[in-house]
């Protein structure tokens, strides 16, 4: 159960209430930058505990419940400390940028739900490719977008930022409606 995989999921969890402290106060450009580094962290402990845990033959149920937890409750955060930053020299997700940010956070959920409620009847939920895309173009944008925090002179860090969110909302419905087309079809 103490695997290194799941310490490193359940490390993931840890770690998001320090991120969270460092995105606290906009106008911390350095606090910014400190984020930054530890969600790369995050973003390389998300990787290995998938990957030691199938390298190692150590799947197991705990890890397998952890790691989406772990995940979305990283990008519920993260999205909302970027949302709510409201300083005039570092706003980062704001006006319409909201939607993608809101789209991201109610797939999130969504999927969760529907995945529980497969669950229940014994039916897995596969992560498609298109789904590991939606991640990876996310984890950029979330990134791009702490580190636009850090370094709020340099605008086409933001740029990247936003382009890759509404990148990754438009594959999040894409992705969501797969999800749910297959889960409509064990309800009643």
């Amino acid at each position: 159960m103490l695997s290194l995989p799941n310490l490193l999921t359940l490390s993931r969890i840890v770690m998001v209430p320090l991120l969270v402290w460092f995105l606290w106060w906009p106008t911390w450009a350095a606090g910014f930058g400190i984020a930054f580094a530890l969600y790369c962290l995050m973003g390389v402990t998300d990787y290995f505990d998938g990957y030691l845990a199938r390298a190692q033959g150590t799947v197991s149920k705990l890890g397998v419940f952890l790691d989406p937890i772990a995940d979305k409750i990283m990008v519920a955060a993260v999205i909302l400390m970027l949302v709510g930053t409201r300083h005039e020299d570092v706003a980062v997700i704001t006006g319409v940028h909201i939607i993608a940010a809101l789209v991201i956070l109610l797939r999130e959920i969504a999927v969760s739900g529907l995945r529980e409620f497969l669950a229940g009847l014994q039916v897995s939920l596969p992560v498609s490719k298109l789904a590991k895309w939606k991640t990876t173009l996310q984890l950029v944008a979330f990134g791009a977008l702490i580190l636009a925090g850090a370094l709020p002179a340099e605008t086409w860090i933001k740029a990247v930022g936003l382009a890759s969110l509404w990148g990754a909302a438009a594959l999040t419905l894409i992705t969501g409606w797969d999800y749910l087309r297959v889960g409509i079809r064990h309800m009643d």
